[in-house]
């Protein structure tokens, strides 16, 4: 790996870590949020879900602005409009504030994750591609675990504030290495943005999960809950069915053609729906009915982020040798029966012998998944489309978290109790074995000779 190649993963890691780790740092602060500013189990899910709708609708658009002017001018916006987000967030005096805060820090980290990964795209190439997608997926989705650890500490020794301060730095570093660093990039001037089809998807995301939230408040039959809801759905049909006609779409259908990069998607939205709600509901739960603090209710999460750490790269490397079918088939299988043994957690509660297996598991399992799933979907698709390849199969997790979490009252039954989290891991379970039987159907080891 060369000097430059070097730098331009480094970029591409702290670029895309922040927005990872702000999609759960927040988690393990829910109960000390709802605590302070009140709202109780709407709030921590507005407070997740804020965050999603704008990262899972804007991604789209931010991979077609990475493809027409460029990965480093999209990060530089990105990294600026995250770090302000971040602070307003930190001194929001009520929810509302807060959550619109969560909202416009979605949106900034949109623009992080597809242009960092395509970087990686465009200066590695062969193995050295597939290693650097591997040590990318590695720390990033570890962003995603390590944040309950590190929002814990906060939450415990000072404030939960001061949890989402903790992007500064990383992003003043990023920065200085984008100004430093001489990259290959590639931009289409002459490219069309779709404005339109962004508010389309934006708006109809956001009807559709207002009433999943608030209808177990309000009640199905309440206009303001399917006037808003029907609303979303009409506008997100609209937004998919515009993507057909419009000259420069932001979800280009085309896409889909290609079997593997179907299924891969496919395959990750059962994936991260089940990572977010188990995300979710194992923290908020180790909180609020166990009594953990929140140091220690973020710390279960640590085997997790230790086997990513340890073994993602290497899976991503064997997938590169191999082919990712059965590492996507196996890795999550072995998820989803690690969901399966939190059935165990009970009264009275103990770590080691109810939790802690289910950890094992569930990092042994999403280390095999991630990189090669990454990899798979990027390989169908030719090199200049990478950017909005990977923005789509981010959009897919993204929205895919957000709606796992957004009909969390429903799985759970209204409460997160013994009751409530049994049911949780059930659907975290089948969520996991229904993302093993796509890859094991849709997914080949020998990609198309023709790409989208």
């Amino acid at each position: 790996m060369t000097g430059t190649q070097r730098t331009v993963l480094a970029v591409a890691v702290l670029g895309s870590f922040v927005a990872f780790l702000d999609s759960t740092v927040a988690t393990v602060a829910l109960p000390a949020i709802s605590d302070e500013l009140g709202g109780g189990l709407t709030t921590q899910q507005w407070v997740v879900d804020a965050y999603l709708i704008t990262l899972g609708a804007l991604i789209l658009v931010a991979g077609s602005v990475s493809d027409a002017f460029g990965r480093t001018l999209v990060l530089r916006i990105g990294l600026w409009g995250f770090g302000i987000a971040s602070i307003a967030i930190a001194a929001a005096p009520t929810a509302e504030v807060l959550i619109i805060a969560r909202a416009v820090q979605g949106a900034a980290g949109a623009f992080l994750v597809p242009s960092s990964l395509a970087l990686i795209t465009a200066n590695f190439r062969g193995s050295a591609q597939a290693r650097a997608i591997g040590l990318w997926t590695a720390m990033t989705t570890t962003a995603m675990i390590a944040g309950p650890v590190i929002g814990g500490v906060f939450v415990d020794t000072a404030s939960w504030r001061w949890a989402f301060l903790i992007n500064v730095l990383p992003i003043a570093v990023t920065l200085v290495l984008l100004a430093r660093g001489d990259f290959r990039d590639t931009r289409a001037p002459d490219a069309a943005i779709d404005v339109l089809g962004a508010v389309l998807c934006t708006l109809g995301l956001a009807g559709i999960v207002f009433a999943l939230i608030e209808q177990p408040n309000l009640g199905a039959a309440s206009p303001a809950i399917w006037i808003p809801g029907g609303l979303g759905v009409v506008l997100f049909t609209a937004f998919v069915l515009r993507q057909r006609r419009v000259r420069a779409p932001i979800l280009p259908l085309d896409l889909f053609r290609a079997r593997i990069f179907t299924a891969g998607n496919v395959a990750t939205f059962f994936v991260y729906a089940a990572l977010s709600l188990n995300g979710f509901v194992v923290v908020v739960y180790l909180q609020q009915e166990v009594g953990f603090p929140a140091t220690l209710a973020g710390l279960a999460s640590l085997p997790v982020t230790v086997l990513m750490i340890l073994l993602s790269s290497r899976f991503g490397a064997w997938s590169g040798r191999v082919g990712p079918r059965w590492f996507m088939t196996l890795g999550p299988a072995v998820m989803g029966i690690g969901a399966l043994l939190l059935l165990t957690v009970g009264e009275p509660f103990s770590y080691p012998w109810q939790m802690l297996p289910s950890m094992l598991l569930m990092g042994l399992g999403l280390s095999a998944t991630v990189a090669p799933l990454t990899a798979a979907v990027l390989g169908a698709v030719s090199t200049e489309r990478s950017g909005i390849a990977s923005a789509v199969n981010n959009a897919v997790a993204r929205i895919a978290g957000l709606m796992a979490v957004a009909v969390l009252a429903a799985i759970v039954g209204g409460a997160l109790d013994a009751t409530g989290f049994h049911r949780a891991a059930i659907a975290t379970a089948a969520l996991l074995f229904a993302g093993a039987i796509t890859s094991l159907l849709g997914i080949r080891n020998r990609q198309p000779v023709e790409r989208a």
